[in-house]
């Protein structure tokens, strides 16, 4: 495995291939799983490249040529094949949206490292710490939605799932060490299941940006026309907004109102080629933010202040923990376990086990403390 020598990863882009590994996979206790996406150069991302790397070889699969990548779910959900990610929630994310895959059985490697209490949780950095390997990041943005990908960019995408199973072994052992590897078990089960988010309605975007003091209406108004121009373009260019005008711009433009094409050269970030294509549509966007109706703002629930102090004092109670444990506080209990915690309001061990069923560890060894933390809010 740490040989200067690897053997060449196995490329895999026709169904065939994909038929040949998967008995392969389907008889190992293990295997490692990483994923690239197009996210910086596409107005949808997709999943590009899946690596997965056994104890002896590295696989490299192309689900742009592939398309039918179904027989790897099963692999995926099987609860007697452990999948090794290193920060897998995006992962996952992006393998549940584009497939509808399951998953069971997972060992994360930077969860490992994060309830290890470890400084460095990044994979280079652990990689150094345990190995005295040094990843390149030339790569890190690339655009995995080309082909044929580079050499070298391949060379990349296998090393970010090549060591993790030693890595997950020594972090495994440190953790029965040091007591906490049903803790990370855990966070393991969480990850599991994590959701899907929903993809923000181009009005839930535009209030994002939108939702802040330093403009009046009027102005909200502008930037909401530049905003759904950004969308548009975005659209039928297949491109990332952010790549047409950045968030800082489009402000820029609304709180400036520029009437003129010269008048657009001192918005910054409008270089003279984005000035020469889209100023009549920039302008354009101007005059009709001008003469049409403001946007009604969103009304969002006020929390009560009840559950405000709550929170405050769990809050509070976690990094106290945290502190003791030398770990961050979403490891002593991660931040949607308490606001449910907060917002119910248990009042007796019962109330917070149905609450905490998928948390028995951090149940035993916390319960108390948590209601305690909620009694003496009600004390005050």
């Amino acid at each position: 495995m740490f040989d200067a020598e690897m053997k060449e990863p196995v490329w895999i882009d026709t169904p065939q291939g994909l038929n040949e590994l998967i008995p392969l996979l389907e008889n190992i206790p293990i295997f490692a799983v990483d994923t690239e996406s197009n996210s910086l150069f596409a107005y949808r991302e997709r999943v590009c490249l899946i690596q997965i790397s056994t104890e002896t070889d590295d696989y490299l699969i192309d689900p742009l040529a592939v398309k039918k990548i179904a027989p790897l779910g099963i692999l995926f959900a099987n609860p007697n094949i452990e999948k090794v990610f290193h920060a897998g929630e995006y992962d996952l994310i992006c393998l549940k949206r584009d497939y509808g895959f399951e998953f069971n059985h997972l060992f994360d490697t930077m969860i490992a490292a994060r309830v290890l209490g470890r400084e460095v949780v990044g994979l280079s950095g652990l990689l150094q710490a345990e190995f005295g390997i040094t990843l390149d990041k030339k790569w890190q943005r690339a655009n995995w939605g080309i082909r044929p990908i580079p050499p070298a960019q391949l060379a990349y995408a296998r090393m970010d799932s090549h060591f993790l199973i030693p890595l997950r072994e020594r972090l495994r052992q440190e953790l029965i060490a040091a007591g906490r590897l049903e803790l990370a078990e855990e966070d393991f089960y969480r990850l599991e299941r994590t959701p899907i988010p929903q993809i923000n309605s181009e009005k839930e975007n535009f209030w994002r940006l939108a939702n802040r003091q330093d403009l009046t209406p009027r102005q909200i108004t502008i930037l909401q026309h530049l905003c759904e121009y950004r969308e548009n373009l975005a659209r039928k260019k297949d491109m990332p907004p952010f790549k047409i005008f950045s968030n800082e711009t489009l402000v820029e433009i609304a709180r400036e109102t520029p009437a003129s094409a010269e008048e657009l050269e001192k918005i910054t970030g409008l270089t003279p080629h984005l000035r020469q294509r889209y100023a009549e549509g920039l302008l354009d966007c101007v005059t009709r933010g001008q003469h049409g109706h403001p946007p009604r703002r969103p009304s969002y629930p006020r929390k009560d202040d009840e559950l405000i102090q709550r929170m405050e004092s769990l809050k509070s109670w976690r990094k106290n923990t945290a502190a003791d444990y030398k770990v961050e506080s979403d490891v002593i209990l991660p931040r949607e376990v308490m606001e449910q915690v907060a917002a119910v309001n248990p009042h007796d061990q019962s109330e917070l086990s149905a609450l905490m069923a998928n948390f028995p560890w951090r149940l035993e060894k916390f319960g108390s403390e948590i209601l305690q933390a909620l009694k003496s809010e009600e004390i005050q």
